[in-house]
C-alpha cells in the first residue's frame, strides 16, 4: 500500500544533465521537480505568451530537448533522466 504514495518522497539517482539544472542527486521527485521549476524560474524560460510552454536553454536542453515543450510533457521527459 504504502509504497504507490511514498513514489515521491523516494530519492532517485540522476543523469549528469539532469544534476546540471538541479544539483547533485540523489534527491526525491518532488524536490527534482521543484528544483526544475526553480531553474525555469531563474532563468526567465517560460514562453511569454503562454506560460506552459518551455523554452529551453543548452543545459535544460539536455534534459528535455532543445524544442519547445509544454510543462505537461516536460514532466514525461525528466522522469527519462531518473533511475
Amino acid at each position: 500500500m504504502a509504497g504507490k504514495n511514498n513514489a515521491l518522497q523516494k530519492p532517485v539517482n540522476l543523469s549528469p544533465q539532469l544534476e546540471n539544472v538541479v544539483g547533485k542527486g540523489p534527491m526525491t521527485r518532488a524536490q527534482v521537480t521543484s528544483k526544475v521549476w526553480d531553474y525555469i524560474k531563474a532563468k526567465g524560460l517560460q514562453d511569454s505568451n503562454d506560460k506552459r510552454m518551455i523554452n529551453p536553454d543548452d543545459t535544460l536542453g539536455g534534459v528535455i530537448g532543445k524544442e519547445q515543450i509544454s510543462m505537461f510533457k516536460m514532466t514525461g521527459a525528466v522522469s527519462k533522466h531518473m533511475s
